[in-house]
C-alpha cells in the first residue's frame, strides 16, 4: 500500500489536536472541572461546613486529583517513550491509550449530582486524562518527522489551532445543545436533545460520552494517514528503557541548554496547566458563573487559542522561539494577576457600583489572553524542543519532555491547594502560579535559541 504524502500525513497529525483538544477544553476547564467544583461544593456544604470552607474543600480536592494524575505521568511516560524508541512503534501506544481516553471520558455520564460518588468520577477523569497526555507524548514526537527545522514552528502553531478550533467547535455543540442552564434551557433557549433530563443535570454529564465520541470519529484520520514503517526490531524490556531513560537524563550534565530548558519548562507548563485546570472552578466559585455562562467564556477562550497559535507560528517561523516563548510567560502573569484581583464586586481592590460589569469583561479578556498565549507558549515550547531533540530517540526525548511538564505537575495544584486551604479563600489560592511562570521565566536565560542537538 503506496504511504500518505507529507501534506496528507500532515493533516493527519494535525487531526490528533482535534479529536483530543475537547478533554481539556469541554472536561477539565470548561464544563466537567466546574461542574464537579459546584457539585462537591454543593455535597461538602451538606455536610457541615461553610460557604468559604466548602468552596476551598472542592477546589482542594480537585487540586489533589490533578496532583495525583501529574506524578503518574511524569515517573511513567519517559519509560514508555523509551520503549517506543527502541522499538520503533509509536502507532500501538497511542492506539492504547487512545482507549483508556475514551473509556474515561465515557463513564464520566455516571457522575451522580448529589456529589456521592465524587471520588469514583476523578478516577474516571484520570484514566482519560492520562490517556491523553502519554498519547501526546508520542504525537508530539512525531514532529521532527513533518517537516525541517524552519518549518517545525510553523506546523506546532497550526496544530494547536486546529485542535483549538476543535475545542470551539465541540464546546459551541455542547452548550447549544444540550448542557442546560438554571432555567432547563441550553444557551440557544432549547431543550436539551435527545430527552436529557436537566434537574439530573445530564446534559452536563453527557459530555463525558459526547468527547468520546468526538475523539473515535475524529482520530480516524489520525490513523490511517500517520503511519510509520516497522523497523523489524525487537521489543525493549521495562528494564531496558529504564536504562536508556536513566542514560539520558545523566546525559544532560553535558547539555545544559536542554537542562535548562527541561526545567524552564517543567516550571511555566505547571503554572499553565493550574491556570487551564482552575481557570473554570475560579470562575464558578469566585466569579459566581454558571456552568453555562463558563462554557461561553470558554469558546471566547478557545477562539483566542486558535487565532493567537495560528499567528504565533508565523512569529516563531520569523524570529524562533525563545522569544516567543518569553512574551507568552510575561503577558501571562500579567494575565493571572489581573485574574486574581478580580470579585463581582471589584477590580483591584476598588469597588464597583452596583450593577457593573466591569470584573466579568475583564474576566473575559484574561480568557482570550490565558487561552490565546497558553496555545502559543505550548506550540512554541514543542517547537523549541524540536531543536534540541535528537531524531533517532525523539520519543525518548519527547518523553523527558513529557516528564518534565508532569514532574512537578503536582506542584501547581498542591500549592494551589495549600494556599487555599491556608487563607480559606479560592481566590488567593490561584496565586502560586504567578511564582511558578517567574521560576521558569528565570531559568530560560541558560537556554539556547538554536538548541543543542547532538
Amino acid at each position: 500500500m503506496a504511504q500518505p504524502s507529507l501534506k496528507k500525513r500532515i493533516w493527519g497529525w494535525y487531526f490528533f489536536d482535534w479529536a483530543s483538544q475537547p478533554y481539556h477544553t469541554v472536561l477539565n476547564t470548561f464544563i466537567f472541572g466546574p461542574f464537579f467544583a459546584a457539585i462537591a461544593a454543593a455535597y461538602f456544604l451538606d455536610l457541615g461546613l461553610s460557604e468559604d470552607a466548602a468552596d476551598a474543600k472542592a477546589q482542594s480536592t480537585w487540586a489533589v486529583a490533578t496532583a495525583i494524575y501529574g506524578i503518574i505521568i511524569a515517573f511513567t511516560a519517559p519509560i514508555f517513550g523509551a520503549m517506543a524508541d527502541n522499538s520503533g512503534r509509536r502507532t500501538p501506544w497511542i492506539a492504547v491509550f487512545s482507549v483508556m481516553y475514551v473509556l474515561g471520558a465515557g463513564l464520566l455520564w455516571f457522575t451522580n449530582p448529589d456529589g456521592s460518588n465524587l471520588y469514583w468520577m476523578l478516577m474516571a477523569f484520570g484514566l482519560g486524562f492520562i490517556g491523553g497526555e502519554y498519547a501526546l507524548i508520542f504525537t508530539n514526537s512525531q514532529l521532527p518527522d513533518l517537516g525541517d527545522k524552519d518549518d517545525i514552528g510553523k506546523i506546532s502553531g497550526s496544530g494547536f489551532a486546529f485542535g483549538y478550533v476543535g475545542g470551539i467547535l465541540s464546546l459551541t455543540i455542547a452548550l447549544v445543545f444540550f448542557v442546560a442552564q438554571d432555567t432547563g434551557k441550553t444557551v440557544a433557549g432549547l431543550d436539551p436533545i435527545f430527552g436529557l433530563n436537566p434537574d439530573m443535570r445530564e446534559g452536563t454529564r453527557f459530555t463525558g460520552p459526547f468527547v468520546a465520541m468526538w475523539f473515535m470519529i475524529f482520530m480516524i484520520p489520525y490513523f490511517m494517514w500517520v503511519r510509520e514503517v516497522p523497523t523489524g526490531r525487537p521489543r525493549t524490556s521495562v528494564k531496558q528503557a529504564l536504562n536508556s531513560v536513566w542514560a539520558s537524563v545523566k546525559g544532560l550534565v553535558d547539555r545544559v541548554s536542554l537542562g535548562f530548558f527541561l526545567g524552564s519548562s517543567m516550571l511555566y507548563r505547571d503554572a499553565l496547566n493550574g491556570l487551564y485546570a482552575f481557570g473554570g472552578v475560579y470562575a464558578n466559585l469566585v466569579m459566581d458563573w454558571e456552568v453555562s455562562q463558563i462554557g461561553v467564556f470558554g469558546i471566547i477562550a478557545a477562539f483566542g487559542a486558535a487565532v493567537f497559535s495560528y499567528l504565533g507560528g508565523f512569529v516563531d517561523r520569523k524570529f524562533g522561539p525563545k522569544p516567543v516563548v518569553v512574551s507568552a510567560i510575561l503577558i501571562l502573569m500579567l494575565t493571572s494577576l489581573t485574574v486574581i484581583n478580580l470579585t463581582p464586586t471589584s477590580v483591584y481592590g476598588v469597588e464597583l457600583s452596583e450593577g457593573s460589569g466591569l470584573s466579568n469583561t475583564l474576566f473575559y479578556i484574561c480568557g482570550i489572553f490565558i487561552g490565546g498565549m497558553g496555545g502559543v507558549l505550548q506550540s512554541s515550547s514543542r517547537s523549541l524542543m524540536v531543536r534540541h531533540c535528537n531524531p533517532e530517540s525523539s520519543t525518548e526525548y519527547f518523553g523527558l519532555y513529557g516528564l518534565s511538564g508532569r514532574a512537578t505537575a503536582f506542584l501547581a495544584p498542591t500549592l494551589i491547594g495549600i494556599v487555599t486551604a491556608v487563607s480559606g479563600s479560592a481566590q488567593i489560592g490561584i496565586s502560586p502560579v504567578i511564582g511558578l511562570f517567574l521560576l521558569g521565566l528565570i531559568l530560560l536565560w541558560w537556554v539556547k535559541a538554536e538548541g543543542d542537538q547532538t
